[in-house]
């Protein structure tokens, strides 16, 4: 089955080290015959909220924010990449994300976190289930973190321990059979709303 998923990542800094994280999901998935979209904070700038896309009349968004909600609108699915900041979630991702709610509704989520430090960045992961519950999606039990994000990569993204190729196809696994489940179900019978 082919999907359609969209890749979050909100990171602003000059010397980000996370796209290294992105990019490998994206091959990663791209592997796996997925059509990705990439949907980078710095890209999609649409600068501190103050007007969600719903709140545009129809043709009056910005053209990037209204091709980014078709991407939404269009997808199977999503991939959230964060990395921990004071044990939250980046401000980037969040505001990137906060500007679209009902484009989300009824489709799996799989959260990557990454951090410099042992924990990998779960305490951001942590939080990122109850945001993007709240907004409308079911996330998969499964997170793909990574630890000592300085030395996962090299400097041109491949990963330097092969475990991580391997729990990234446990996650995808995983992901894809939400996709299914509710890709088939949202075809059969539509959404409560």
């Amino acid at each position: 089955m082919a999907f359609k998923t969209v890749v979050f990542y909100g990171s602003y800094r000059r010397d980000r080290q996370g796209i290294k994280v992105a990019r490998f999901l994206i091959d990663q998935l791209q592997q796996r015959g997925h059509t990705v979209v990439f949907a980078d904070a710095m890209e999609y700038d649409f600068g501190i909220l103050d007007r969600m896309y719903k709140e545009f009349e129809p043709g009056q968004a910005p053209a990037k924010m209204a091709e980014l909600a078709g991407h939404i609108k269009d997808a199977d699915g999503f991939v959230v990449v964060a990395g921990e900041y004071n044990h939250s979630i980046q401000p980037g991702l969040s505001n990137l994300m906060d500007h679209f709610l009902e484009e989300y509704f009824f489709r799996p989520a799989g959260i990557v976190a990454y951090s410099p430090g042992g924990v990998g960045g779960m305490r951001a992961a942590m939080q990122l289930r109850a945001f993007l519950a709240e907004m409308g999606m079911a996330t998969i039990s499964t997170i793909f973190s990574i630890p000592k994000l300085g030395s996962a990569f090299d400097q041109a993204g491949l990963p330097q321990d092969e475990s991580l190729t391997k729990k990234v196809g446990k996650f995808l696994d995983e992901l894809e059979w939400y996709q299914t489940a509710l890709q088939q179900h949202r075809s059969q019978h539509g959404t409560p709303f």
